[in-house]
């Protein structure tokens, strides 16, 4: 884990710096940049692998940040913790929604950012030997988890970060019923107690790509008051 390239994006200087300070103390190479242009332009030349984005910026604020990384193919799987001090729901799911991975509130302890980054850095980890299909086909989706693409009836879907975490989640348990919390600690990787909307946004979203009719779905069961299931699998080698 060490060695890692951790780039922290955070106006006020002191705890941008203390941040620098802990996280390259922790054996990770850390790099602070004061305004969200500076950033950015760090980001896309030599993409981190974790990025610390403070929300409210001069100029350029972390939403906007956010879109365009996700937007850019060399940057779409940076992992990104908000950081701000905006703890309103509708901000962190707004925060989810455009590609955010995690989201913290300030005041925060600098040792909690120090866990959330290494956390952070073994799901990824995890994910990137968990495959276990090359393929997976349900009806008229598939999925080739190795190249993080999805079809519908053979064309590429346009899905977010989370959006094809959820779906691919969600095929590989096929059949099986899962919690809300279940998704929110497994696919968000972190405890967002009483945010379950969260996923209700992020599968609302995802019928309207994949469905015929996101009203009435075929792939992701709604079991009320429980979770979801994914229906109608067919798994491919």
């Amino acid at each position: 884990m060490d060695n890692k390239r951790i780039y922290i994006i955070e106006d006020d200087q002191n705890i941008c710096d203390l941040l620098v300070y802990k996280l390259q103390g922790s054996g990770f190479d850390a790099k602070g940049f004061g305004t969200g242009e500076q950033g950015l332009s760090a980001v896309i030349d030599s993409p981190p692998d974790v990025l610390l984005l403070d929300l409210m910026l001069p100029g350029m604020d972390g939403y906007e940040i956010c879109r365009r990384i996700r937007e850019n193919e060399t940057t779409r799987d940076v992992y990104i913790i908000m950081l701000t001090a905006r703890g309103e729901e509708g901000d962190r799911i707004l925060g989810l929604e455009i590609g955010a991975d995690d989201y913290m509130v300030k005041p925060f302890s600098v040792r909690e950012v120090v866990a959330k980054v290494r956390a952070a850095l073994r799901r990824m980890g995890r994910s990137q030997t968990e495959n276990k299909f090359d393929r997976i086909e349900a009806g008229n989706l598939v999925i080739i988890p190795d190249k993080r693409e999805a079809y519908k009836n053979g064309e590429l879907l346009d899905l977010k970060k989370k959006e094809f975490d959820l779906l691919y989640y969600l095929m590989q348990n096929a059949g099986r019923v899962m919690s809300r919390e279940q998704l929110l600690d497994d696919i968000w990787g972190y405890d967002f107690a009483g945010e379950t909307r969260t996923v209700d946004v992020h599968v609302s979203q995802l019928r309207v790509k994949i469905e015929d009719d996101p009203e009435a779905p075929r792939y992701i069961k709604t079991l009320r008051a429980v979770g979801y299931k994914f229906s109608d699998l067919k798994k491919g080698d």
